[in-house]
């Protein structure tokens, strides 16, 4: 991969998270972190909904299918990994946690799947 095509895959993750933020508060969440980097794990986005916390990744592909089938297990334990260092920081406990996800394909409206994998937290 040359520079430009990583700047161009940077570029392209930054404006889905920026999407992938204001569909989230169009739906009434409140965005707690965006890029959260802690413990050798990285978030997306952290946001809130009542007593739901949900730790999201959001992925940008030619097609959602291929956004999906982006994200592995191997990413589920990374965002783990930081998510209980988002976790352990706080004073109270969220009543609910789950992890989401945020499909970005051009020409399609994101896609917001709630609930895509389990975070070990423990």
């Amino acid at each position: 991969m040359t520079a430009s095509d990583r700047r161009r895959a940077f570029l392209l993750g930054h404006d889905a998270e920026f999407w992938a933020g204001l569909l989230l508060r169009a739906k009434g969440y409140r965005i707690l972190a965006e890029r959260y980097l802690r413990a050798g794990g990285e978030i997306d986005l952290i946001a809130q909904r009542f007593g739901t916390l949900v730790f999201v990744e959001v992925k940008a592909r030619p097609s959602l299918d291929e956004a999906l089938a982006a994200i592995s297990e191997a990413k589920l334990a990374r965002m783990a990994r930081a998510a209980r260092a988002f976790l352990a920081a706080r004073q109270a406990q969220p009543k609910v946690i789950r992890c989401d996800a945020i499909l970005v394909a051009p020409g399609s409206w994101p896609r917001h799947i709630e609930a895509i994998g389990d975070l070990p937290l423990d």
